[in-house]
């Protein structure tokens, strides 16, 4: 990752935005085509559902699913170090 920040102009379910950060075209394209579809996901269990509504729930499973990622790591981690000793 580069720390040159660009700027990435996308969009996500039907709203313009526009994204700053250092992260490769490639990657931000990963990320927004992973949120699209996620935002379709939670809009077709939920039809009723405002984008709004729709915007937080799909925050809290990002959210959610990385503390369990960063858990794993910890986890993984404190194994290879107890292996280490």
């Amino acid at each position: 990752m580069s720390d040159e920040k660009r700027r990435f102009r996308v969009k996500i379910a039907g709203e313009d935005y526009t994204i700053i950060g250092n992260s490769t075209s490639d990657h931000m394209n990963t990320v927004v085509k992973i949120v699209e579809e996620q935002f379709e996901e939670i809009r077709e269990m939920m039809p009723n559902l405002s984008k709004e509504r729709a915007a937080v729930l799909l925050a809290i499973n990002a959210v959610s699913d990385q503390l369990y990622k960063e858990e794993k790591v910890e986890e993984l981690q404190n194994l290879l170090d107890s292996h280490e000793k």
